[in-house]
C-alpha cells in the first residue's frame, strides 16, 4: 500500500485514489471527495490535495481554495477534544464572544487553532440549532447549554482531568 507519513499518521494514497475513483473522477465531485477524506483522517492532509488535483484534472490551487473557503474543512489534524462555539443570533446575544474568550484562556489557543498539547481544537459555528440553550457549545459532539465563562471552565477542566486520569 502506497503511503506517505504526515504528522506521525500514515496517509494511504491508495485509499485517496479509491475515494476519488468512487466519485467517478468528476471535477464536480471535489467537495464529496474532500468530505470523505476528512471523515477518514479528521482533516485534509496537504499531500492529498495534489493527488486529488491530478486525478480530477484541475489545479491544486482550486482545491486549496475550496478547502480554505468552506469552514467545514481543516488542513491540520484536530485536537483530541473538539469544541465548537455557537455564534448564532441567540448565542451571540447571550455571550458567545465571552465564552470563546474564556475557552481560549482555559485551553491555551485561539479560535480555529489546536492547543500545543494536541488536546483541544476551538472552532466557531454559525448555529447549532439549540437557541433555547443559548449560549451553547458542542464538546466532541455533545451539546452544553446555558453557559457562562465560569461554567465552561468547569467543562474544560473536566476534560483536562480525564486526560490526566487516562495518563496515570
Amino acid at each position: 500500500m502506497l503511503t506517505e507519513s504526515m504528522n506521525d499518521k500514515k496517509i494511504s494514497l491508495t485509499l485517496i485514489d479509491a475515494i476519488v475513483f468512487k466519485h467517478n473522477v468528476q471535477p464536480g465531485a471535489v467537495i464529496p471527495v474532500l468530505q470523505e477524506i476528512q471523515e477518514e483522517y479528521g482533516y485534509i492532509p496537504p499531500v492529498t490535495i495534489q493527488r486529488i488535483a491530478h486525478h480530477l484534472g484541475i489545479f491544486a490551487s482550486d482545491i486549496y481554495g475550496i478547502v480554505t473557503f468552506y469552514s467545514q474543512f481543516r488542513l491540520q489534524p484536530p485536537g483530541k477534544n473538539l469544541i465548537k462555539v455557537c455564534h448564532g443570533t441567540a448565542c451571540h446575544l447571550g455571550g458567545a464572544e465571552r465564552l470563546t474568550e474564556a475557552i481560549s484562556q482555559h485551553i491555551g489557543t485561539t479560535e480555529g487553532k489546536t492547543s500545543k498539547d494536541g488536546q483541544f481544537t476551538l472552532g466557531r459555528v454559525a448555529c447549532l440549532g439549540c437557541c433555547s440553550l443559548a449560549p451553547c457549545v458542542t464538546v466532541n459532539g455533545e451539546i452544553h447549554g446555558r453557559l457562562n465563562p465560569e461554567s465552561i471552565g468547569k467543562v474544560v477542566n473536566k476534560l483536562k482531568e480525564e486526560k490526566t486520569a487516562n495518563v496515570e
